[in-house]
Order: C-alpha cells, then structure tokens, then sequence
C-alpha cells in the first residue's frame, strides 16, 4: 500500500503531468509530420492490378514495385485499391487515400491537444479546474467520435471517391471501436468527478 501511495504522491503527480505534457506535444508533432508524407503520397496501401498484387504500394512509386527512400505512413485500417484500366491510380483516389489518413489522425490530433492542456495545468498544480473537466470531456468525445463516427466518414469518403474514378477503393474499418469506447467512458466519468468537486468546493466556500 505504501508503494502505491508513492504513486498518488503530489510531487511524483506533478513530475509525472510535467514528462506527460511533454509526451503529447511529441505525439502531436509526429501526427502532423505524418500528414506530410500522406500529402505527398507516402502512404502505404495495397494495390490491385490486373496482372498482380501489391501489399505495400505507395502512390509516390511510378512502378509498385520500386524501391522507396524517406518517410513513408500507413493506417490502422486496411485500404486496397483497384487499379484503373491502365493499371494506374486516379488522382481522386490519391485525395481519397489523403483524406482516410486525416480521418485517422485529427480527431486523435486534437485529443492529445486537450489532454496535453490537463497534464500542463496540473503540473502547475492546478487540478479541481473548470478547464480541467471541460478539457477530459472533449478528450473523451473525441476519442468516442473516432471510434464511432470515423469509420462511417472513411466509408462514405470510399464510396463517394468510387463514384468518379475508374480505380475502385475499398477499406476495412471499426476494429477499434471496442477499444475506443473503452478509452472514452474513462475521461467522461473523470471530467465528471472534477466537474462536481469544483461545484461541491463551491457550495462550502459559501456555506462558511
């Protein structure tokens, strides 16, 4: 019990919301260097000719199965594309295949964003704070919206992009659902908490 009492200790709480802020604002500048690549069509995907197949084809290559230097990304989600009648890839495509990486990455962009905002404050010592609560919920909704809602964007951007071009896109998407409902439920219930200690704090302060 005492080593996890250590744990819950003010000082190691401040050190560690100091090493987490840090940790955010890495991962947010690894998410916006990774959109980059995605941009200039460093993205993996699986290509679909009509005399081969293709695991790891990325649109910068003239030919799928050239070699590649520099930083290339990929997506959780599985996305194979169709090639067109000249065994190519449609330019509508390539944005298509930009715009499921954006899917992916913004939401969880913003997320660290505002989880970045609660580790900044409470390394300040600033922990029962309106900012505080407002700051876990919109973590939470958008981890919610990524699990629930990026999905049916990613199918909706596929099918609208099939819709004008020759080469046909198809993604399979929601595996993570599970896992970032489970991830939301947490900072609701802890925006909560903070949420009615603040006004509790509130009603004593008057009450004295």
């Amino acid at each position: 019990m005492r080593i996890l009492n250590r744990f819950i200790d003010k000082r190691f709480a401040i050190s560690a919301a100091r090493v987490s802020k840090f940790a955010c604002y890495l991962l947010m500048l690894f998410m916006v260097f990774g959109l980059l690549p995605s941009l200039t069509g460093r993205q993996r995907f699986r290509l679909q000719t009509s005399e081969s197949s293709f695991e790891t084809a990325v649109c910068a290559l003239e030919e799928p199965s050239a070699g590649l230097s520099g930083p290339v990304v990929s997506m959780a989600d599985s996305v194979v594309i169709r090639s067109n009648g000249e065994n190519g890839m449609d330019l509508i495509s390539q944005v298509a295949l930009f715009l499921l990486y954006a899917c992916e990455v913004l939401p969880l962009l913003a997320a660290v964003w505002f989880l970045s905002r609660v580790f900044a404050n409470v390394s300040c010592g600033e922990i029962f704070t309106e900012q505080n609560a407002i700051c876990l919920l919109r973590y939470g909704l958008l981890q919610f919206f990524a699990a629930v809602f990026s999905p049916l964007l990613k199918l909706g951007i596929c099918s609208l992009a099939n819709l004008f071009s020759d080469s046909q896109m198809f993604i399979s998407t929601g595996s993570r659902l599970p896992a970032g409902l489970l991830n939301s439920i947490p900072f609701f219930v802890a925006a909560y908490i903070i949420h009615y200690g603040i006004h509790l704090q509130d009603e004593v302060d008057h009450t004295l």
